[in-house]
């Protein structure tokens, strides 16, 4: 661009100073008849060159520096220029009404979706999606959701009915034969803790200090004596130990119906305890307490810590953008695409959207024009003016120049003639 104005500037010079070559050329031809009329056209040509000259240097500045009236009229008319611009956008060219009956005569729904259908399987956009959902999961603040979900958990606790769901433990104990289990486990441990010989003489020392303490009078306590004499620790301890055994081998028999009793007794007990108030009242008042004491916070962060970065690793996974993210944006993007419906009311939103920012913004876009040429000096004003429109300007010249002397040919032609 600059170019070209150095170009029809050298161009308009040159045309000028043919013009005066040719003035002081044909001077000493101004007898002849050619040379007079060659002599009123290089005239003339040189004349309307020089008022071109001083018309065209006038609009930006004064003609060789002289401050002449009514010249350099871009500088001081830049106010009012900046005004009138400011105003032909705003009033003329880009009004509300324009700028909003443009919005309405697009499409945005349907060039929004073919844009995303486009750029959504470009690898750029991918993995900046990823980038940005991994970044939005990093920026979780764990500690703030931690008192959330205790409070909620402990609410949802705090909710729970023992006796709806006490019955149904009960049942299942009956159903799935855990007494008959626990009675299994409690005999086999009794029966281990029987068989060892340290119970045996724990047993039989226990039997000799229970015989020796009895208090009894005549017979009976020479009896007594007799018998603590005939029997010592380890022979009571036998005794009691293989009653023990042989009454747990007894009750360890599904037959036996001592066993069949007292799972009957137990399955009672249990049966009446759905019935009993106090229990139920205990086992709330139980509930509360731990509830109250329970402190989850640590187990909560942690839980809570590595389900993000599960999360993290799952959307970093290729499988998540094939086989989760990207159909579930193109189904969403074929639903909203196949319903006329949704298609305008997501085009109303935006369009009223826009309108919304266009009456809010309306009158930044002269504010943005003046802030824009006020940042401008005058000299850099003056130059942007010329590089865009000085080829046409100089060629002002050029014209003036021609036609200059095309028209003092034909006025001294004429003139000659008469």
């Amino acid at each position: 661009m600059v170019k070209q104005k150095n170009k029809s500037q050298h161009l308009a010079t040159i045309s000028l100073a043919i013009m005066g070559v040719g003035f002081i050329a044909t001077i000493p031809l101004q007898h002849s008849f050619w040379g007079s009329i060659l002599q009123g056209g290089f005239e003339a040509g040189l004349v309307g060159g020089l008022a071109d000259w001083f018309a065209v240097t006038a609009l930006f500045r004064h003609p060789l520096g002289i401050p002449i009236p009514h010249t350099a009229l871009l500088p001081k008319n830049r106010q009012r220029i900046t005004e009138g611009i400011i105003s032909m956008l705003e009033n003329d060219w880009l009004t509300k009404e324009s700028i909003r009956k443009k919005i309405n005569t697009i499409g945005f729904t349907k060039k929004l979706v073919e844009i995303i259908g486009l750029e959504i399987n470009t690898k750029a956009v991918q993995t900046n999606i990823v980038t940005f959902i991994q970044h939005l999961i990093k920026k979780i603040e764990l500690t703030k959701l931690t008192p959330i979900i205790e409070k909620e958990l402990k609410a949802q606790l705090s909710d729970w009915d023992v006796k709806k769901y006490l019955p149904l433990l009960l049942d299942q104990v009956t159903e799935r034969k855990y007494d008959e289990k626990t009675l299994d486990y409690v005999l086999k441990e009794i029966d281990e803790w029987a068989a060892k010989d340290s119970t045996k003489y724990k047993l039989g020392g226990m039997a000799v200090n229970a015989v020796e303490n009895i208090k009894a009078d005549g017979f009976m306590q020479f009896a007594l004596k007799s018998f603590s004499n005939l029997v010592n620790e380890e022979k009571l301890g036998n005794i009691i130990q293989s009653l023990i055994q042989k009454g747990v081998s007894s009750y360890r028999d599904s037959n036996n119906p001592n066993r069949q009793t007292l799972l009957i007794h137990i399955r009672n007990k249990l049966t009446s305890i759905k019935t009993d108030e106090k229990i139920y009242e205990e086992l709330s008042s139980l509930k509360t307490y731990a509830i109250t004491k329970w402190e989850p916070q640590d187990q909560i962060n942690h839980f809570l810590g590595q389900f993000q970065q599960k999360a993290i690793d799952f959307v970093g996974d290729d499988a998540f953008l094939t086989e989760y993210l990207l159909p579930f944006i193109q189904d969403n993007l074929n639903e909203l695409v196949n319903n006329p419906e949704k298609v305008d009311a997501v085009d109303s939103w935006i369009k009223s959207k826009l309108s919304a920012f266009v009456d809010e913004n309306h009158s930044k876009i002269g504010k943005l024009v003046k802030e824009n040429l006020d940042r401008l000096d005058d000299k850099t004003l003056i130059n942007m003016v010329e590089t865009n429109v000085g080829k046409d300007l100089q060629w002002i010249r050029v014209n003036g120049a021609v036609c200059g002397f095309l028209i003092g040919l034909i006025l001294v032609g004429i003139r000659t003639f008469f």
